[in-house]
C-alpha cells in the first residue's frame, strides 16, 4: 500500500473467528496483506466453537477500509460481525463539556452559588464591572468564533458543520494552556451581523478568537472587533500561521547562516494566511517578497491593479511587494528564491522548478492534506523542508501558537494582541529549540512540547508589560488554571 496510514482512518473491525489454534494469525496475516496496520486486540468472548475479537486497524482511507474487511471475509475461517469508524466514536456527543468547579452538595452551596447569596456578587460587578473578571469565568474564557466559511481544506460548510473544528480547537485551548475556549459558531456570513454579534456576546469573554472564515471579509471582521472591543481580538487563520512559520524561518536561518534582510520569498496562496505571513516577515526584516493568488504574481502592473477591481488587500500586497514586477506562475517566479511557502493547494509547485532556487533552498509547502509540493520531491532540491503535516518532520501547526498567546495576554489582561506581541511569540517558540539540537529535520518544536505554551505566554505577556498595555499582574497562569494534563507528558 503506498498511501500513507493514518489514525484518522481508524477502524475497529468486531471478528469472529474459530476457536481453533493460529487462526487469529491468518486474519492478522490477511490485514498485513491488505496493507492495513494493527493496533489493539481485545477478546470481547469466547465459547466452544468461536472467538470474538475486536482488532484495530490504521488505513490510508475509507476505501482501503473495503480490501481490509474483504481480504478477513475472504477467509473461510473469519466472519465481520461489525465495524466503528474511530474517529466518528471519538466525535460522539461531541468532544467538551462544561463541569463545575465548586460543589453544590449543601443549602449553604446552594445559597452562595446561586440565589440569594450570587446577588451580592451580581451588585459587586454591576458598580465596577472591571470585578468580572475577578469573580467570574471572564478570566479564562475564549469565544471560537466562525461562520464556517473556510474550515480546512472543505471550504464554505456551514455553522453546524464547523462545530467539529471549533471543539476540537477548545480543547487544543484547554489542553495546552488550561485555557476554557467555546465554540460560537454564526448563521450568518454577514460582516455586520458578525461583528454585531461577537460584540454583543463580548461581556462574557476574555478574549475573541476568530477561526475559519473566509477572506476577503475575515480582515475587515477582525480589524472592526479590534476598534471596538477591549479585550484582545485574533484570528488565528492569519496570526497563528504567520507566527510559526516565522518561529521555523528564525531556526532555518539560524541552521543555514541567511540573514533575514538577504532572503527572496516566494508565498504562493494569498488569502488570510498568505497575507499575514507575509506581513510577519516583513515584520521580521525580509525586504524582498513576490506573492502569488490564483491568476499568478501580484504586482501594481497587474492589469486588475490598473484597473481597479484589485481587492484593497490585494492592492496593499501589490504595493509592498514584487519591486521587480515579475510576471507569471509561482513556477515561473521561484527563480533565485532562497525561501518557497506555500498556502495555496495541492501540487501548484512543480518539483522541478525548485532547482532553480539559491543554494540552501527553503520549502515550506503547508497545503493539508496535499501541499504544494510533495515533500519528498521538495528534498531533492532544498536544504530543508517543512509542511503542516503531522506525518513528516517540521510540522508548522497553529497549536504551537495560539494557547500560550492567549494564556499570556489572559494573565496580563493585555485589551490587544499586538504585532511586537506576535514577533515575541515566534522568538519564543524558536527558543524551545536548542543551538545543540537545531537540524534540518528539526526547526520547529514539537506540537507536545509542553514547554512552549508557557514560554509563550511569558514571551507575550513581558511584551505587553514593555509596552504598557499591562492591566493586571499575574491572574491564573500555569499553575492555577486547573489545565489538569498540561505538564504531563
Amino acid at each position: 500500500m503506498s498511501a500513507t496510514l493514518s489514525a484518522q482512518y481508524s477502524l475497529t473491525i468486531r471478528v469472529e473467528i474459530d476457536h481453533r489454534p493460529g487462526m487469529l494469525g491468518q486474519v492478522a496475516t490477511a490485514i498485513g496483506h491488505a496493507g492495513g496496520t494493527i493496533g489493539a486486540v481485545d477478546l470481547v468472548d469466547v465459547t466452544d466453537a468461536h472467538t470474538l475479537r475486536d482488532i484495530t486497524v490504521d488505513a490510508a482511507d475509507q476505501d482501503h477500509w473495503q480490501g481490509i474487511l474483504e481480504a478477513i471475509e475472504a477467509l473461510p475461517s473469519a466472519h465481520v460481525v461489525d465495524t466503528t469508524d474511530r474517529t466518528f466514536l471519538l466525535h460522539m456527543g461531541g468532544k467538551i463539556e462544561q463541569r463545575n468547579k465548586v460543589p453544590i452538595a449543601t443549602r449553604d452551596d446552594l445559597s452562595m452559588a446561586y440565589t440569594p447569596g450570587v446577588a451580592r456578587v451580581c451588585s459587586a460587578i454591576a458598580a465596577d464591572r472591571d470585578k468580572a473578571f475577578q469573580y467570574t469565568i471572564k478570566r479564562n474564557t475564549v469565544a471560537v468564533v466562525s461562520d464556517g466559511t473556510a474550515v480546512l481544506g472543505l471550504g464554505d460548510i456551514g455553522p453546524e458543520a464547523a462545530m467539529p473544528v471549533m471543539e476540537g480547537k477548545a480543547m487544543l485551548f484547554k489542553e495546552f494552556a488550561g485555557v476554557d475556549a467555546f465554540p460560537i459558531c454564526l448563521a450568518t456570513k454577514d460582516p455586520d451581523e458578525i461583528v454585531a454579534t461577537v460584540r454583543a456576546i463580548a461581556p462574557g469573554f476574555g478574549g475573541i478568537n476568530l477561526e475559519d472564515i473566509s477572506a476577503p471579509r475575515c480582515f475587515e471582521i477582525e480589524e472592526r472587533l479590534k476598534a471596538d472591543l477591549d479585550i484582545p481580538v485574533f484570528h488565528d487563520d492569519q496570526h497563528g500561521t504567520a507566527i510559526v512559520t516565522l518561529a521555523a524561518l528564525l531556526n532555518a536561518t539560524r541552521l543555514i547562516g541567511k540573514e533575514m534582510v538577504a532572503l527572496r520569498v516566494v508565498v504562493v496562496g494569498l488569502g488570510a494566511a498568505g497575507v499575514a505571513v507575509t506581513k510577519i516577515l516583513l515584520e521580521a526584516g525580509v525586504e524582498h517578497v513576490i506573492g502569488c493568488d490564483s491568476r499568478g504574481a501580484v504586482h501594481t502592473e497587474r492589469g486588475d491593479y490598473l484597473d481597479g477591481s484589485m481587492t484593497p488587500i490585494k492592492r496593499w500586497y501589490a504595493e509592498h511587494s514584487n519591486p521587480e514586477r515579475r510576471d507569471g506562475g509561482p513556477a515561473d517566479v521561484v527563480d533565485g528564491a532562497d525561501l518557497f511557502v506555500g498556502l495555496s493547494g495541492a501540487r501548484v509547485m512543480p518539483p522541478e522548478a525548485l532547482a532553480r532556487m539559491n543554494r540552501d533552498a527553503m520549502v515550506f509547502a503547508m497545503a493539508n492534506p496535499t501541499p504544494e509540493v510533495s515533500p519528498e520531491e521538495a528534498a531533492r532540491y532544498a536544504r530543508i523542508v517543512a509542511t503542516g503535516r503531522s506525518d513528516y518532520p517540521n510540522q508548522i501547526n497553529n497549536v504551537l501558537a495560539f494557547p500560550g498567546i492567549f494564556r499570556g495576554a489572559l494573565d496580563v489582561r493585555s485589551p490587544q494582541i499586538t504585532e511586537e506581541m506576535k514577533l515575541a511569540a515566534a522568538r519564543a517558540i524558536a527558543a524551545i529549540v536548542a543551538e545543540n539540537e537545531l537540524r534540518e529535520d528539526y526547526i520547529i518544536p514539537s506540537v507536545f512540547n509542553r514547554d512552549v505554551a508557557p514560554a509563550v505566554a511569558s514571551a507575550v505577556a513581558e511584551e505587553a508589560r514593555r509596552a504598557g498595555i499591562a492591566t493586571a499582574g499575574e491572574q491564573i497562569g500555569f499553575a492555577a488554571a486547573d489545565a489538569g494534563r498540561i505538564h504531563a507528558i
